[in-house]
């Protein structure tokens, strides 16, 4: 039995062998851009509809609930109108609409919690919403013809908000449905998986957008039956109070009312923060890291041609010379293709830094121009719903506007009619995520400027610091003038870049201690130095962390110096830990080259040897370029496959290689084991003192 047992333990080795999973140019590269050019389709746009559909449906709620006209006489009291009720079949085919419009959010929903499949799940829910809104257009365009056989005349008829919800849930309906069709139209394409590629906390939106809508419909309910109000003007009341407008002109007016106000708004704003907050991380932060991947590929392109125009070739070409030989000649031969690779690196640095810049003000363009375009778009529908009944001028409707997404509320203009308070509720839905966007870029531009601006001026002044008077001029001068004055020639803002908060040093001398360690005489054999430094895997794309800098002779030592056997597996778990720790930081980590060059060392290429770097050639296509990468396995740091390139943060992108190393590494020693024909006995397990003690376990400090 113990025998049969082992050969099975064998024969799953050398499967599991057979497919491993190397670096190569396919985890690479492109690979690494491709979340960044379809970021929008597969996971922006179903973030998007996940949101918008849940309130669609609940539009079509309000929409069903009260008749869709009343009856108004000239120069009356909005508030005195008679509603006039419905036929019995528009309420049937209502109840049919939003019946298939919530089905169709089930699906999605359960799209996102993978619990249908993306093909099933995402053609039900287009076809779903597709039908609603192509609904809600006939309804709206052919169900008043039987109304004009009540006995009012066409002056005292006018729509209800039951109409005009039923108008934007048709909207809002048939955008959705247009963007999830250009999600499965992509995933058909093969420009990603058929799947809703998101992370738990992402699928969690739509949830969150669900159980808000509920809380704010509930809560109307509620109020209405208190207050004694019509309840969709209880409902224009709720978003009024969750959103801390408060114009005033509805107020709970009874003891009971005011008693479940309390804990009604502060769970319901509570709530309200936390969507946002949502909003904010998921589209925000991880979109602008996608789209970020794109912007430094468009700006590293164009910095590399001014600079190959202009005859600058000696940072592009790599240093050709027999490695094996050069390691024997003077250490001089052999820096020289490591300080040509680190330059390559930190002008890749100093690129990424002017493209972060450059994202940040373009999102900020972006966001204001959303912005300005829903407050004057706004601002038009506004004083045409409230003209008939108010006198609205464009600039009252402009000032009204102001006044709501500020939250000032003085309420001396609110809206009255039943067009103006619906459209409020919905412009309120949209404004929220938009005010979101534009005051997270202003924080990032705007409000940093305005930040450095004052701390200069203080150092200037009476908060010197140690670069003294001059140098703080010259500082604030170069601020104003948005860095066109004074131009460091060096590494500039990688420098201070480096030297932040979540930039990590590794101690010389723990890295020291690997290379003094001795080998065991029982590992030595099992994987030796080849696989401890085998060449020859390609790059593919990441982002942050960082060494105490060490001389480039001890930094050459240290990478001669690497263990072998379980040392080597011991060294990799020990970088794979603190990779870990560094991922569930808040901020991304950036590395220094040092540090890059030690990660790459273990993953088995030398920043030393040519042999997997290339001169970097932007003339070509991309499908000719990943054609000679897959061949020659070459790159550079400004090239198409660098790690610096991709969506994927650096601390993620290395943890995935080291890895594939450890894999490779234990499944090296398993093939020694089956190949003696014997398996080695498990060595006596340590805890991390004694691993420490002997240099084993890496301090990042």
């Amino acid at each position: 039995m113990a025998l049969n047992d082992e050969e099975n333990l064998n024969q799953h080795a050398w499967s599991v062998t057979s497919h491993t999973p190397h670096i190569n140019q396919e985890q690479n590269g492109d690979v690494s851009h491709e979340p960044s050019r379809w970021w929008f389709l597969s996971k922006a746009f179903p973030m998007i509809a996940g949101t918008l559909g849940p309130v669609a449906s609940a539009f079509s709620i309000c929409s069903l609930v009260e008749p869709w006209r009343q009856n108004l006489v000239p120069a009356g009291d909005i508030q005195d109108a008679v509603s006039i009720p419905d036929p019995s079949w528009l309420l049937i085919i209502e109840a049919i609409q939003l019946f298939v419009g919530i089905f169709a959010n089930l699906f999605l929903l359960l799209s996102m919690a993978r619990r249908v499949r993306f093909n099933l799940a995402l053609p039900i829910t287009i076809i779903g919403w597709y039908a609603s809104s192509l609904c809600r257009i006939v309804l709206s365009a052919t169900a008043a013809r039987p109304f004009k056989d009540k006995g009012f005349s066409n002056d005292e008829i006018i729509w209800s908000q039951s109409f005009y919800y039923g108008m934007w849930a048709a909207i809002l309906y048939f955008v959705d449905a247009s963007l999830l069709i250009i999600t499965f139209w992509g995933a058909c394409t093969h420009h990603y998986r058929k799947d809703l590629l998101l992370t738990t906390s992402q699928r969690t939106l739509m949830l969150q957008s669900i159980l808000l809508l509920i809380y704010l419909l509930l809560g109307a309910y509620i109020f209405s039956e208190i207050e004694s109000w019509n309840y969709l003007d209880a409902v224009y009341w709720t978003v009024v109070t969750l959103f801390t407008v408060g114009f005033g002109d509805y107020y709970p007016a009874t003891d009971l009312g005011r008693a479940l106000l309390l804990p009604f708004a502060l769970a319901g704003i509570i709530s309200l923060g936390l969507v946002i907050s949502s909003v904010r991380n998921l589209i925000l932060e991880h979109g602008s890291r996608c789209v970020g991947a794109r912007i430094d590929d468009r700006k590293r392109g164009k910095i590399i041609r001014k600079m190959l125009l202009n005859g600058d070739n000696k940072t592009f070409d790599p240093i050709h010379e027999d490695f094996q030989i050069s390691l024997a000649r003077s250490t001089e031969s052999r820096q020289s293709e490591f300080e040509r690779r680190k330059a390559e690196f930190q002008l890749m640095r100093r690129i990424q830094t002017k493209s972060s810049t450059h994202r940040r003000w373009v999102a900020m363009a972006i966001s204001t121009f959303l912005w300005l375009l829903l407050w004057l778009v706004g601002a038009c529908i506004f004083q045409k719903a409230e003209q008939a009944y108010q006198g609205w001028s464009y600039f009252d409707a402009f000032y009204f506007c102001f006044e709501a997404w500020t939250t000032i509320g003085y309420g001396d203009l609110t809206p009255v009619s039943n067009a103006g308070r619906s459209f409020y509720v919905f412009w309120s839905l949209l404004a929220l995520p938009t005010m979101t966007v534009l005051i997270s870029n202003a924080s990032n531009t705007v409000v940093r400027i305005i930040r450095d601006v004052t701390i200069l001026v203080g150092s200037v002044t009476i908060l010197p610091n140690d670069r003294g008077f001059a140098g703080n001029v010259k500082s604030l001068v170069d601020k104003i003038a948005l860095g066109k004055v004074f131009r460091d020639k060096g590494t500039g803002s990688l420098n201070s870049a480096a030297s932040s908060k979540n930039i990590d040093h590794r101690s010389s001398a723990t890295t020291i201690k690997f290379q003094r360690r001795s080998v065991p005489k029982d590992s030595g054999g099992l994987i030796g130095a080849s696989v401890a430094s085998q060449p020859g895997s390609a790059i593919s794309g990441p982002r942050n962390s960082h060494l105490h800098p060490l001389s480039t002779s001890l930094m050459h030592n240290t990478l001669d110096n690497l263990p072998t056997g379980i040392d080597f597996q011991l060294l990799l778990m020990s970088e794979i830990r603190v990779l870990i720790n560094h991922l569930k930081e808040s901020k991304a980590h950036h590395y220094t080259f040092e540090q890059w060059a030690w990660y790459l060392k273990l993953i088995g290429e030398d920043e030393r040897s040519p042999e997997t770097h290339c001169k970097v050639n932007l003339g070509k296509s991309r499908q000719d370029v990943n054609e000679d990468v897959s061949e020659s396995g070459k790159w550079s740091w400004v090239g198409n496959q660098s790690p610096l390139l991709g969506a994927q943060e650096e601390s993620e992108w290395i943890l995935d290689r080291l890895m594939d190393k450890l894999q490779e590494s234990l499944l090296e020693v398993r093939r020694w084991q089956l190949g003696n024909g014997s398996t080695m006995s498990l060595p006596e397990v340590r805890y991390d003192k004694d691993l420490e003690r002997e240099g084993f376990i890496s301090k990042w400090r």
